[in-house]
């Protein structure tokens, strides 16, 4: 009786101890979720005008995509990531205006806002229709393997023209001055017509120049004087010495780095982008 009794035991031990394991190795699959409906305010055309500027120009709306586990609905904030692109380029120009957000579901683009990133940020030319496509990505905990992308939506806008990021010279002209230029180095005022850049538009200066390499130089409105200057932030971030954002400034700041290799080369300042460029020719 007691050996029957022993091996009750034991078989009842070994169940219980097996249905333990079994609960123990339960996971929580992922099983995905339905891509978000991206939908707007309006179709067509999205109407941007300075008069309007203060205005919501439209807003965008999409619908949770409800991420699924082997234990129901997600409880976790979603991510969403609202791309604007031009048409063909397929959401891969690197200056496409992306937006981050979360949980929200909508967001509401104030005529200004969007008008200067759509000119600014883009690139986008003043009073030309262009075609640009929209649409929303949402993630679950940054985890690209839970991306779901939605519908394009397409509109067609005409920007119209934003202030300038950087302010241009009340005077209308402007100098290069430093020691990367063979004629006036750092002396102050610069060799004229050789350092004076040609205005192309209010917010557009272009100079084609020698210049030694490996130095560095500035803008100034002025010829003559220091009291105002054209000059970058910081240095050191690469890539600076063929072009990149630029500031204004009455101290500080730092001188914009040269080429690294002597030669003729065509600087362009604008400053309604607040960017320049420059160019071995």
């Amino acid at each position: 009786m007691k050996t029957l009794l022993k091996k009750l035991f034991f078989i009842g031990m070994g169940v219980a101890f097996f249905a333990s394991c079994k609960k123990d190795q339960t996971i929580d699959y992922f099983n995905g979720g339905t891509a978000p409906v991206l939908t707007a305010s309006l179709s067509g055309s999205i109407p941007l005008s300075n008069a309007t500027q203060s205005n919501v120009a439209v807003t965008f709306s999409w619908t949770n995509p409800a991420y699924l586990f082997t234990t129901g609905v997600s409880s976790q904030n979603v991510s969403y990531l609202l791309e604007i692109d031009t048409l063909g380029a397929n959401f891969t120009n690197p200056k496409r205006i992306s937006t981050s957000l979360s949980p929200d579901v909508s967001l509401p683009y104030v005529d200004g806002v969007l008008n200067s990133a759509l000119s600014n940020q883009m690139g986008l030319l003043a009073n030309i229709s262009h075609t640009i496509q929209v649409r929303v990505t949402a993630t679950l905990n940054g985890s690209a393997a839970t991306s779901l992308v939605s519908n394009v939506l397409q509109f067609t806008v005409i920007p119209w023209n934003p202030p300038p990021v950087v302010t241009p010279p009340a005077s209308g002209t402007l100098f290069l001055v430093g020691g990367d230029t063979k004629l006036g180095a750092w002396s102050n005022p610069v060799p004229v017509p050789a350092q004076q850049f040609t205005q192309v538009s209010p917010t557009l200066y272009t100079i084609t120049i020698a210049l030694a390499g490996n130095g560095n130089y500035d803008f100034l409105p002025v010829n003559g004087s220091w009291s105002e200057k054209y000059c970058v932030n910081d240095a050191t971030i690469p890539g600076l010495s063929a072009g990149g954002s630029f500031v204004d400034k009455t101290s500080g700041g730092s001188d914009i780095p040269g080429p690294g290799v002597a030669g003729t080369y065509k600087i362009v300042v604008d400053f309604q982008h607040g960017t320049f460029t420059t160019t071995k020719q």
